[in-house]
């Protein structure tokens, strides 16, 4: 499975961006996707989760209300819509998929297929 996050940029406090992730290769082994990311000095972090099946979607509890995962079957994308963005929110943003069913999807080692990330930089 590989996975092409895009959509990132430079953005105003504020703006919006939407990301994609494009999943390719043996998808149909995968059951969720997920989007995470990684400031300057931190630790990667969970943004929001979703199922290729079915309404479940799963957000970080500081995210909620801003962000907006979604997915289209068809194109086997799966779209993260960052609304009202913040400095805080400066990040890369990576996607990941997972074939195990049973990965947690708030953690990393909920997945086992990761892309090379997308930049996100949001200025004050």
């Amino acid at each position: 499975v590989q996975l092409q996050a895009s959509g990132g940029g430079l953005v105003q406090a504020g703006g919006s961006l939407r990301l994609s992730c494009a999943a390719s290769g043996r998808t149909f082994v995968t059951y969720k996707l997920g989007w995470f990311r990684q400031a300057p000095g931190k630790e990667r972090e969970f943004v929001a989760a979703i199922y290729w099946i079915g309404e479940s979607r799963y957000y970080a509890d500081s995210l909620k209300g801003r962000f907006t995962i979604s997915r289209d079957n068809a194109k086997n994308t799966v779209y993260l819509q960052m609304n009202s963005l913040k400095p805080e929110d400066t990040a890369v943003y990576y996607c990941a998929a997972d074939s195990r069913a049973w990965g947690i999807a708030t953690m990393t080692s909920g997945y086992d297929y990761w892309g090379q990330g997308t930049l996100v930089t949001v200025s004050s």
